[in-house]
């Protein structure tokens, strides 16, 4: 019922789970662009074949 209390982080812990954030977050969103981009790609190909 009583649990200790956590950790407490290191400033470079802190850091590097910053720089993973922001990696995770510019990889969604150039996931997200490249998935709505790929139909026009999708079809921009198809006229060349």
């Amino acid at each position: 019922m009583f649990a200790p209390g956590q950790e407490q982080l290191s400033q470079q812990d802190l850091k590097v789970a910053e720089v993973e954030a922001c990696q995770t977050v510019r990889n969604a969103v150039i996931g997200g662009i490249l998935l709505y981009l790929s139909p026009f790609a999708v079809d921009f190909a198809k006229k060349f074949l």
